[in-house]
């Protein structure tokens, strides 16, 4: 049977529309599936269904765990499912990203398991003519009290399936929870050791084809003339095909652009690309030829009065008025994901339907996206996710989908477009560069009373339509939420308009905005003659969760002890909303000005905690991503050409040069928050802040590379 033909509505589940199916298994039997996200087997196998992306981050383990908790499953039986193939018949948009995965499904998860657990307990008291209440659960049986009756939830799959779905079942309170909090082995990891885990660059099937494309070297650059002929001469090669750049493709939210070029399409990767590089392509460069420096531009930008974000009093009149000022200004490049797994998309496009294979973030978005290339509607195309070798909001993004899409259909044959390390990096959506004016004031106590940030950038969210109130919420993110206790703060910002394509980054606008943040902040407080710790202690009295955050961190680190000489300590602390990270990071400085990081401690409050195993994976994760991009990365524009390439010229920290990391947690139970993005923007400032403890050096623009 097709997945269509048994889903149908049968309630609500939290705040989302659960879809309830019954389907036979290969004996005959009807499974036990009270909704659309679990299923019970005879044998005891408990199968679940996760419209989430799995790439690397251990998203599926948690949120497995939400529902084996409240079910009280034998965990040695769940196994993951694959992600829901139609997002259009699903009951809210798929995507992943934004740390948001757990927190937006603790209460539909949750509910899910209690649901079947309440159905299962049901049907063993009808069985024992109990009631339900003298019934308990644990490890994927149901017991009944003062007896030795016991059955199995794979034996009472049958009967429960017949029980009356319950519309608000109970759940447990956190002091009964014996999986959530508790170190749990991750379910994704046996097929990624064994190698038959499949991302999306592993997908094969008969009759494919590979293809390879040349885009447009310089933004908005169109194809002028190519040599189909010398490539199509050549073994292996079965096509060439011109794509025409779509700016905007879909009228869904998300607008993916994908550049002018010409495929080639052939049997093996390698004909591809070497058909590709016999096109002889001569380009008509456009208007973005001559775009370059762009510091110089935005630094241009920045006499220009911005749009206001934050205004707490008058922080004008503050400085004017204040014992002691300081000012300087602070620059981030524009950086790239540079995703271990680069861009590929296989699709398979027919005159009764379509389906994508593809490691995406945003399966909504790839579907409405395929959908518009293939001239089909969204219910005949169907997305299949893959594993995806890493995404930092890259494969949010839906123009590799677009591409496969569009040549399977040129074509007439699947088709699976792979790129290159090369490609991936000069075709990306990268995180805006910023130039940041600040100016602090100090009164003659040398208490801080005056705050003001200017920011020019170019605006991510523009690409999606106008901004609201001329702001764009994610390069502000950080800045003008920024937690210190200071009267008169201002914030604004202005927006740069440069033709290149702008992504979500890994913590988006907290990462630019905590480097800038909380050197100045430590700026403010060597101007104080305070120690950067304690002055931030002062200023967070009002806010406890960033207090007590902070406070681990320099604890465990043993803030204010000795080091050995030439090492410094630098602290430095973010909010990725609730979540809240707090880092220590110390360094050295080798006489040829290479700094070298040898400790990190890292504490967060995330509010409960669902998995400590994946959650300090994600903190080091998140240290080694901050690092590659404080230290080395830049993607820098010339001649309306990406420069860098590959990890020779945009490299990522390497094996040797790993810190110790340690990640503390704190015992919390405020608001949950997600892990994925939190320990990435306290990175680079603790780094930077180490440095001038060491050196006396500032370093107000990134990345690092060496200090002289």
């Amino acid at each position: 049977m097709q997945r269509r033909a048994f889903l149908h509505v049968t309630g609500t589940v939290g705040a989302g529309l659960v879809i309830g199916f019954r389907l036979p298994d290969r004996h005959g039997v009807l499974p036990f599936a009270p909704n659309a996200w679990l299923r019970i087997d005879a044998d005891g196998t408990t199968t679940l269904t996760i419209d989430k992306s799995e790439m690397g981050e251990g998203n599926h383990t948690a949120l497995a765990m939400l529902i084996a908790e409240e079910l009280d499953a034998d965990w040695t039986k769940v196994k993951i499912g694959p992600v829901p193939e139609n997002p259009a018949g699903w009951s809210r948009r798929m995507s992943t990203g934004g740390s948001t995965s757990v927190r937006t499904s603790w209460d539909i998860l949750r509910k899910a398991g209690a649901t079947a657990r309440a159905m299962l307990v049901a049907a063993a008291a009808q069985t024992w003519g109990a009631e339900p209440s003298a019934c308990s659960t644990e490890n994927g049986v149901v017991s009944h009290t003062g007896t030795s009756h016991r059955l199995t939830y794979g034996e009472l799959a049958t009967k429960a399936a017949s029980i009356p779905v319950p519309e608000n079942p109970p759940l447990k309170d956190p002091k009964d929870f014996r999986l959530l909090g508790k170190r749990t082995h991750r379910l994704d990891t046996p097929s990624k050791v064994n190698g038959t885990a499949q991302f999306g660059i592993d997908v094969r099937m008969p009759g494919m084809l590979i293809a390879s494309v040349e885009r447009s070297p310089v933004f908005g650059g169109k194809v002028k003339t190519f040599d189909a002929a010398r490539a199509k001469a050549l073994p292996g090669v079965r096509h060439v095909v011109q794509l025409e750049a779509t700016p905007w493709l879909g009228t869904g939210a998300w607008g993916v652009g994908t550049a002018s070029g010409v495929a080639v399409v052939a049997d093996t990767y390698w004909q591809a690309v070497e058909g590709r590089r016999a096109l002889q392509i001569t380009w008509d460069e456009g208007p973005n030829a001559t775009l370059g420096d762009i510091p110089g531009r935005l630094a241009s930008l920045a006499s220009q009065a911005g749009v206001s974000a934050r205004k707490d009093g008058d922080a004008a009149a503050a400085l004017a008025g204040a014992a002691k000022k300081i000012d300087a200004v602070y620059a981030v490049p524009f950086l790239h994901h540079a995703t271990m797994e680069p861009m590929n998309c296989t699709a398979h496009v027919r005159a009764d339907g379509c389906d994508v294979w593809a490691p995406t973030q945003n399966q909504t978005r790839a579907q409405e996206v395929a959908a518009e290339a293939a001239g089909l509607p969204k219910e005949k195309v169907r997305i299949h996710t893959t594993l995806l070798g890493g995404g930092f909001g890259r494969r949010l993004e839906s123009d590799f989908v677009a591409e496969a899409v569009r040549l399977s259909r040129a074509v007439q044959a699947p088709v699976k477009v792979i790129w290159s390390r090369e490609d991936d990096t000069k075709h990306g959506f990268y995180r805006p560069a910023t130039y940041n004016r600040l100016a602090a004031g100090l009164d003659a106590q040398n208490k801080p009373v005056a705050w003001t940030h200017h920011i020019v950038a170019p605006p991510i969210l523009l690409k999606f339509g106008p901004l609201e109130n001329g702001i764009d919420r994610t390069l502000i993110d950080g800045a003008a939420d920024m937690p210190y206790g200071i009267p008169n703060v201002f914030v604004d910002q202005v927006a740069a308009d440069l033709p290149i394509p702008l992504g979500f980054w890994r913590s988006v606008g907290a990462s630019q905005n905590a480097f800038v943040v909380e050197c100045f902040m430590d700026e403010l407080a060597a101007a104080a003659g305070r120690d950067p710790y304690e002055f931030r202690r002062e200023l967070l009295q009002a806010k406890p969760r960033h207090l007590r955050t902070l406070e681990l961190a320099a604890t465990k680190a043993g803030w204010g002890t000795p080091l050995p000489v030439g090492h410094g300590r630098g602290i430095a602390i973010a909010e990725w909303e609730p979540t809240t990270c707090a880092e220590v990071a110390e360094v050295s400085v080798a006489p040829d000005g290479t700094v070298r990081v040898h400790r990190v401690v890292c504490a967060v409050d995330c509010g409960p905690v669902v998995n400590p195993d994946t959650l300090e994976a994600q903190m080091q994760g998140g240290v080694v991503f901050g690092l590659s991009a404080a230290l080395y990365g830049e993607i820098t524009i010339d001649n309306g050409r990406v420069k860098q390439g590959n990890f020779n010229d945009y490299p990522v920290l390497r094996i040797p040069e790993m810190p110790v990391v340690e990640v503390h947690i704190v015992p919390s139970t405020d608001a949950l928050g997600g892990i994925g993005e939190p320990s990435v923007p306290p990175t680079a400032p603790a780094v930077c802040n180490a440095i001038f403890a060491a050196t006396g050096k500032r370093i107000r623009s990134l990345p690092i590379g060496r200090v002289t």
